[in-house]
């Protein structure tokens, strides 16, 4: 874990909630100066604490209907395997996030489509036949009661 004081803290804080905000603004919200607020804030990106910036954009509105979380057993859990499918699960835009786990269940995914047939056309051709894959359950993602990037500071 990163050697993290309070003004870094209330700095990342920030800049989770809202990323666009300003040099500016952001030394102000924190009680810093401008200069050294972008040398915390540089130094954090250099650290790799915070590992870039990006729009959060709304799936429904871009055509992507339903977001499905699929649980993937594998034949094998061989290093060279595990490798293997992660590297196939990377090609696939559908695929948003991909997590190993331990237990009976190899990964998770995260997986949006744009409808229930254009998903099924995705498991069939393009997820069931990766790399090592036994077997895979899919559960459809009714609605979303908290949704929350990040972690908490």
């Amino acid at each position: 874990m990163a050697n993290l004081d309070d003004i870094d803290k209330r700095l990342l804080s920030e800049l989770q909630s809202e990323g666009r905000v300003t040099n500016v603004e952001l030394a102000q919200r924190v009680g810093l100066t401008a200069p050294p607020c972008l040398r915390r804030v540089r130094g954090l990106e250099d650290d790799g604490v915070i590992r870039g910036y990006h729009a959060d954009l709304d799936p429904s509105k871009l055509g992507f209907a339903i977001t499905v979380f699929a649980m993937v057993s594998l034949k094998s859990q061989a290093e060279t395997s595990l490798r293997e499918f992660e590297a196939a699960m990377r090609e696939l835009p559908e695929v948003r996030e991909v997590h190993m786990l331990n237990g009976e269940i190899d990964f998770i995914l995260k997986i949006v489509s744009q409808d229930l047939q254009s998903f099924q056309e995705f498991l069939t051709s393009k997820l069931t036949p990766a790399p090592n894959v036994d077997n895979v359950k899919t559960s459809l993602t009714i609605r979303t009661a908290k949704y929350e990037p990040g972690v908490p500071l």
